[in-house]
């Protein structure tokens, strides 16, 4: 078979030019339209009206992708209500999150809340403690960020060895998506922040009173209180109707369901800063305020929950890619466990602090393969392996594990989760 991505750009016209040249198929062997009756014989969609345009006053997703959706892990928590749903990683592409796929954290289940009713206050140490309805929120200027929300536990069963079989449930604690809200620094600034506040505390309306220690410099920069994703109002598994955004932190600092913000002098030490959300060395102590997420990538197809069902000939192995520092300009990818990378193709749009989808197009020969992928983000800091992470930090941790992933490949086309050393 010609290999038409091996120095050049193909076309359309020069893909399909090959194809016929190596036999008339396609990747995989699929047969042209000769004798093939999913094209020469009438279905019934070709024959019968469809539904009306008000047989779902708001859409779904077709009843073919039923199987797109967040699935849980139930032995990793003790309760549906302090639990995890994963994002389907390996059935997306592009770099933007459905509303509806979007994986979900909580620790005291989804807080229903009225609008109308709900309040954000401002208080400690500022000049004006201040209470806003969601109409007042309405009324500061607002702006559109696209960004990822990773879990800092994300991948964090891996640092052990390999545990989860497939990239929903490895890496599946993230999600991208743009975000509608007002500049935190605005709202503080309608307070007043005093010369000693150098601390924030935001607090959830749920049961669990989730706080987290925020520096003002942070606080100032780049964070939202937004009440939109993706051009609709938050869900209410995603802190409905607001929520602190916290680009580029671990997700549990973006308080879902935000309804008060603490202007203080020093660091609360609560509860998910001290027992949790500390990274466990190999001695014995913990690192803490461990709050940005570094470099890391995932190759979502091929993967175990994405097979190769097509036979040797040309493959798209795609992936995303993100940093908690900036932009992702470069990601390499290996085929053979790393004894050779490749520069992967970047496409789509590039944001700060946001999901980056990579492609690498190649032909299989049918052998088994190491599929890995190594980000670089704009830093210049290089996605690490396990090895060197563990070398560094040991394998106590269950945070902040940006370690390159391995996805063994037979010549099935099965994947599997392993690592190599």
């Amino acid at each position: 078979m010609t290999n038409i991505f091996k120095g050049m750009k193909p076309s359309r016209r020069s893909f399909l030019r090959g194809a016929v040249a190596s036999g008339g198929a396609l990747a995989g062997g699929a047969a042209f339209a000769e004798g093939d009756p999913a094209i020469l014989e009438k279905q019934s969609w070709n024959q019968y009206l469809g539904d009306g345009v008000d047989a779902a006053p708001y859409g779904v997703p077709s009843k073919f992708e039923a199987r797109v959706r967040r699935q849980n892990v139930p032995w990793l928590t003790a309760d549906p209500v302090s639990s995890v749903n994963f994002t389907p990683l390996h059935e997306l592409d592009g770099i933007i999150t459905p509303n509806g796929l979007c994986f979900e954290r909580h620790h005291a289940g989804v807080a229903e809340i009225d609008p109308a009713e709900h309040r954000l206050m401002i208080n400690g140490l500022v000049d004006r403690p201040l209470v806003f309805t969601m109409e007042d929120l309405m009324r500061f200027p607002r702006e559109n960020h696209v960004y990822f929300l990773e879990c800092a536990a994300n991948t964090g069963m891996e640092w052990a060895g390999s545990q989860l079989n497939g990239c929903q449930f490895t890496h599946g604690m993230i999600h991208n998506v743009m975000y509608t809200g007002v500049p935190l620094r605005l709202i503080l600034e309608e307070a007043g922040v005093k010369t000693a506040g150098k601390w924030i505390l935001p607090e959830g309306a749920d049961a669990s009173a989730m706080t987290r220690s925020i520096p003002m410099e942070k606080a100032l920069d780049d964070c939202l209180v937004a009440f939109k994703m993706n051009g609709e109002a938050l869900r209410p598994e995603q802190g409905y109707p607001v929520r602190l955004v916290v680009p580029g932190w671990e997700g549990n600092m973006w308080i879902k369901w935000l309804r008060r913000i603490e202007v203080g002098d020093q660091p609360w030490h609560h509860r998910e800063e001290t027992s949790k959300y500390t990274d466990l060395l190999a001695n014995g102590q913990a690192r803490r305020f461990t709050w940005e997420m570094d470099a890391k990538s995932v190759i979502t197809n091929p993967s175990p929950q994405a097979p190769l069902t097509h036979g040797p000939g040309r493959t798209v192995l795609t992936g995303v890619a993100w940093s908690g520092r900036g932009t992702i300009p470069r990601v390499d990818v290996t085929i053979d466990g790393g004894m050779n990378w490749h520069e992967a193709r970047m496409s789509g749009p590039s944001f700060d602090k946001s999901m980056h989808r990579f492609y690498y197009e190649f032909d299989w020969d049918g052998k088994p393969m190491l599929l890995q992928s190594r980000a670089h983000d704009s830093t210049g800091y290089v996605q690490p392996t396990k090895d060197q992470l563990r070398q560094v930090r040991g394998e106590n941790s269950i945070y902040h594990n940006n370690g390159i992933q391995t996805w063994a490949v037979n010549e099935e086309g099965v994947a599997e989760n392993v690592e190599i050393s």
